[in-house]
């Protein structure tokens, strides 16, 4: 397992040794001990999630407030997509910043996005099966999202050509959201 640091150093891509020939291919996705030693923390999953989505289908930018905040380690098993990673931690010198990977069946990379981000990602094939793990429970009552055209964010999306669900056509700019949450 080949362990990549990003520019948000708590945000780090997994690539997966592969080994194929003429009938296929073998990999380890996921081993507790290894990814414990990169991310250098102990964590539990709890939830398996898999989505898909048609091209240009957008989802998030999503995330869940403590106590209920999630860690998610996510991958692309079919398809393509654009994922991105947004600090949304308080104090955090890397607030506001934002890292963007292409995560595909071909490249077979994952992510690590660390309790305290927001996530979403960009369908950039006719179709794409998104798998993951989160560190906590889904719990509708302190999940948020964020616009994922925020100017203050200003993440460069691959394409301008946008589905997005009611609920995210509706999420709030990140400066909106914590003012709100100051003002609690």
């Amino acid at each position: 397992m080949n362990i990549v640091k990003t520019d948000i150093p708590d945000v780090i891509i997994f690539e997966p040794e592969v080994f194929g020939d003429e009938r296929g291919f073998f990999l380890e996705s996921f081993n507790q001990r290894e990814f414990d030693k990169a991310i250098n923390e102990k964590v539990s999953f709890v939830q398996d999630n898999h989505s898909k989505s048609s091209k240009g289908v957008l989802r998030g930018l999503h995330f869940q407030w403590a106590p209920y905040a999630q860690g998610k380690l996510v991958r692309c098993v079919a398809g393509a997509v654009y994922d991105v990673a947004v600090d949304i931690r308080e104090g955090s010198p890397y607030f506001g910043k934002w890292i963007g990977v292409e995560l595909s069946a071909e490249n077979k990379k994952q992510l690590w996005i660390p309790r305290g981000f927001a996530h979403g990602f960009l369908t950039l094939t006719e179709t794409a099966e998104f798998v993951y793990k989160t560190t906590d429970y889904y719990n509708p009552k302190f999940e948020c999202s964020i616009r994922w055209d925020d100017p203050q964010i200003n993440i460069t999306w691959p394409s301008s050509d946008i589905i997005l669900s009611d609920k995210d056509k509706n999420a709030q700019s990140l400066n909106k959201i914590f003012s709100n949450r100051t003002q609690e």
